[in-house]
């Protein structure tokens, strides 16, 4: 899988940055912070093999952005 990417939160500190990736598959990989809040997980059904992560509402629009340079 080759994976571009497409930008992280400004506002974060370098180490623990949000960020947000695309794919040549059609998809996007999102670098974020691990849910465990035993609430939120429970409204949820999360299969084995996949996880849950939280980003800034200020990154989604990059889902939409052109790539960009680290």
């Amino acid at each position: 899988m080759k994976i571009e990417f497409l930008g992280k939160d400004p506002d974060s500190f370098p180490e623990q940055c949000p960020s947000l990736y695309r794919t040549d598959r059609g998809s996007y990989l999102v670098q974020g912070w691990v849910v465990t809040d035993p609430e939120a997980l429970s409204a949820m059904r999360i299969p084995e093999g996949e996880t849950v992560v939280e980003i800034p509402a200020r990154l989604m629009p990059l889902f939409h952005a052109q790539p960009s340079t680290r």
